[in-house]
């Protein structure tokens, strides 16, 4: 939509095909239907870093057309946004219908043609040119340039199922291995499942395997029936996935970062002093969700019907070590349709990032989530689809 919309404002005549009866089916339900933006780090540099193996690639992309370039966009067109938690950007509406809208008009003030309900099978090709691509009811479309922004195959019941993939593959070029990313966790233990709904901020998580830390980050997990997911999590699960096939894997939660050992012991002392005659699964506290320290509670062996007072200074001791290394046991991780994006794509040797120009056909231009560009959550998915998008709406050649 970005890409037509840039393409269309440049004075192209641009066509739109599109496999489902509706337009940006996974877009109205990122970020859970509210829409993450983009991140809000204007500074292309500490953008890019979250990119580590293809910022090389994307340096001349972004300046183009950057984080401030999105902002700018979006505001110029009556669409305001709010920053919440690690910088992540939402439209004020709280819908993702906003953004969609926004691209709608975009779109339509430069008469855009779309085409629903049209799948494509792929390109027709002639001497290291696209001269067309053929849909499948057979019928040939043809066109002096060509965009392909069909996304990965995440949550395929959006019509996101890797069909890019194989006409690129299929015209010669290389794709690399495809995987979900930024996918929940399946957890094997079954107290996980009591804290259905909590969501915690601010948790330090560590990767661990065969007792060796292969990673560390911070930041909000959601509890669900199957394990656990949210931000913190789907960053982790592409080296969750890597390690999976040689051994058990462990994530350990440091659910209080801001406090040492020693710390939280004169915490939870005061605590139990304090409402000494209560039941322990009374206990009324901010240190962190109830529901989780009853759980904590109960795994180190503290009957939830005894007093406060009753509380050993052994199974206090024990429980300060969970708050600071709760080990939360891998099962899996889930599938394509519960992944955010999609991990491999085309390689980025073959394409010109200036233009998003494929180097095999010069009139072919490849965007978004297509890319073998890994990313995280915290809308730097839909920021590769702005800037990329744009590129080649802006680069796209095409007789007047």
């Amino acid at each position: 939509m970005m890409a037509a919309g840039r393409a269309a404002a440049r004075g192209a005549r641009v066509l739109l095909l599109e496999k489902n009866d509706t337009l940006g089916k996974k877009l109205l339900i990122s970020g859970g239907g509210r829409c993450n933006v983009t991140n809000n780090q204007p500074d292309n540099q500490l953008f890019l870093e979250k990119f580590p193996k293809s910022q090389k690639h994307l340096f001349s992309a972004f300046a183009k057309w950057n984080v401030h370039s999105t902002l700018d966009f979006f505001h110029g067109k009556n669409m305001p946004t709010k920053v919440e938690n690690e910088l992540r950007v939402f439209p004020v509406s709280n819908s993702a219908k906003s953004v969609w809208e926004v691209l709608q008009t975009y779109m339509q003030q430069g008469n855009v043609t779309i085409q629903k309900e049209s799948p494509v099978n792929g390109f027709v090709i002639s001497e290291h040119t696209v001269t067309g691509v053929r849909l499948a009811n057979g019928k040939i479309i043809e066109a002096d340039a060509f965009i392909l922004a069909t996304g990965g195959n995440s949550h395929p019941e959006t019509g996101s199922t890797g069909d890019g993939f194989t006409w690129l593959s299929d015209i010669g070029h290389s794709v690399v291995d495809i995987a979900p990313s930024l996918v929940p966790i399946a957890l094997s233990d079954t107290w996980a499942k009591k804290l259905q709904g909590v969501s915690m901020q601010n948790i330090k998580l560590s990767l661990t395997q065969n007792g060796t830390k292969h990673e560390t980050n911070s930041g909000t997990i959601l509890f669900t029936h199957f394990g656990v997911t949210g931000p913190a999590i789907l960053n982790m699960s592409n080296s969750v996935r890597e390690l999976l096939p040689y051994g058990e894997v462990t994530i350990l939660l440091d659910l209080l970062p801001e406090l040492n050992h020693k710390e939280i012991d004169v915490v939870l002392q005061n605590l139990y002093l304090e409402q000494a005659k209560k039941r322990v699964k009374n206990i009324s506290t901010t240190l962190l969700p109830s529901s989780v320290l009853r759980t904590l509670n109960v795994l180190v062996g503290i009957d939830l019907e005894t007093s406060c007072n009753s509380v050993s200074r052994e199974q206090r001791k024990a429980l300060v070590q969970l708050l600071k290394a709760l080990p939360l046991h891998v099962s899996h991780l889930l599938g394509l349709d519960k992944a955010v994006i999609t991990s491999g794509g085309v390689d980025l040797k073959e394409v010109d990032f200036q233009t998003m120009q494929s180097k095999l056909f010069p009139n072919l231009y490849i965007v978004g989530d297509v890319l073998n560009i890994n990313r995280p959550s915290g809308g730097y998915s839909l920021q590769l689809c702005w800037t990329t998008g744009f590129i080649a709406g802006e680069s796209v050649l095409y007789t007047p």
